[in-house]
């Protein structure tokens, strides 16, 4: 359920309000508005007297919402939500690209990366040190040696790192280390984890699993949110359909639906969802076209060679000479590149 309330409500008469759901058992997520603040009420509305609360004279109108997303829901917050991340944000108009290698393989590979991607004007730097990877016997990652090198890249190039984390052992050790927080699509719906990310104080960065709908994803988003963590940013890296031509298939549709349900950035991953270096570009600019408020892409300096992903990679030659083709589409769609 959403309360708007009046324009100019006295924040004492707001306060009087929110004690008065309090008790009534429900928790209270407060949004303060251009000119108003907007009470979303969290819990079992079913027992809560709509036509009573709209006789409270500081009160705009009332709604029920149906959805069963409720903090990730836009009607709970109307404006976009910007998650910032150092001295970067992603959302609410500002266009982050976070770019780097599949896989950590060696410090000097990292370190190149992170120096030519910031060079280029990414504004944080990716990196697996932990690989879910479909074949136990792949290259699974360098685990926490990978961890260590990430933040030697980090310190030499001075951007923010994104990482994914797969298991809730590691989470004090993300806490500790990483500044992004990324969840896998493999593990989209892995509620445990899900809670345990939801009580870190670091932005998530959530994909979309392989074969799951919007309000599944979204329902991803709202166990981390639950928990008390909402700073999420939604990645959408391409779904499982019945064409093979392609690693996955890029659904530029969730951009706006999603943008229309939440209001939670969202950013896209064009190396996924094409599996093929060519790829990147046109889904990119598609992407940027359709709403999208960044980009993760994969660069590795030696893409042939890569343990992982190297056929959908970047060579940082390539990966600037995108950013250069971008920069007037993201100005034109009314955003500005954060570096």
């Amino acid at each position: 359920m959403v309360v708007v309330m009046k324009p100019g409500a006295a924040q004492v008469e707001v306060d009087k309000l929110i004690r008065d759901f309090q008790g009534m058992g429900l928790d209270v997520g407060v949004t303060n508005g251009v000119g108003c603040t907007i009470l979303g009420l969290v819990g079992d509305t079913t027992a809560v007297d709509m036509h009573r609360i709209t006789l409270n004279e500081n009160v705009e109108r009332v709604m029920r919402v149906q959805e069963p997303y409720k903090k990730a829901n836009r009607k709970f917050h109307p404006e976009d939500t910007a998650v910032t991340v150092g001295g970067a944000k992603i959302g609410g108009g500002a266009f982050g690209v976070i770019a780097g290698p599949c896989s950590v393989e060696t410090e000097a590979q990292i370190i190149e990366v992170a120096k030519d991607v910031k060079q280029s004007g990414a504004a944080m730097l990716r990196g697996g040190a932990f690989k879910p990877r479909t074949s136990p016997y792949s290259f699974q990652g360098m685990g926490v040696e990978g961890l260590e090198l990430l933040l030697e890249a980090k310190a030499a190039a001075g951007l923010p790192i994104v990482t994914e984390l797969m298991s809730p052992k590691y989470c004090e050790l993300f806490e500790e280390k990483v500044d992004v927080v990324q969840i896998g699509a493999r593990n989209m719906q892995n509620f445990d984890l899900l809670k345990e990310v939801g009580q870190m104080s670091k932005p998530v960065l959530l994909k979309r699993g392989l074969a799951n709908t919007y309000e599944e994803w979204l329902m991803s988003a709202e166990y981390i949110m639950s928990e008390g963590n909402e700073n999420v940013i939604l990645c959408e890296r391409g779904i499982r359909t019945f064409e093979s031509y392609t690693r996955n298939t890029l659904d530029v549709a969730a951009i706006p639906a999603i943008k229309r349900m939440s209001h939670l950035p969202v950013v896209v991953d064009p190396s996924h969802s094409g599996g093929a270096n060519w790829l990147v570009e046109p889904l990119a600019m598609a992407a940027i076209a359709a709403g999208a408020d960044g980009l993760i892409i994969e660069v590795h300096n030696d893409p042939p060679h890569a343990k992982c992903d190297g056929a959908q990679s970047l060579t940082p030659e390539q990966f600037e000479a995108l950013m250069g083709k971008i920069s007037g589409l993201v100005d034109l769609m009314g955003k500005h590149i954060v570096k």
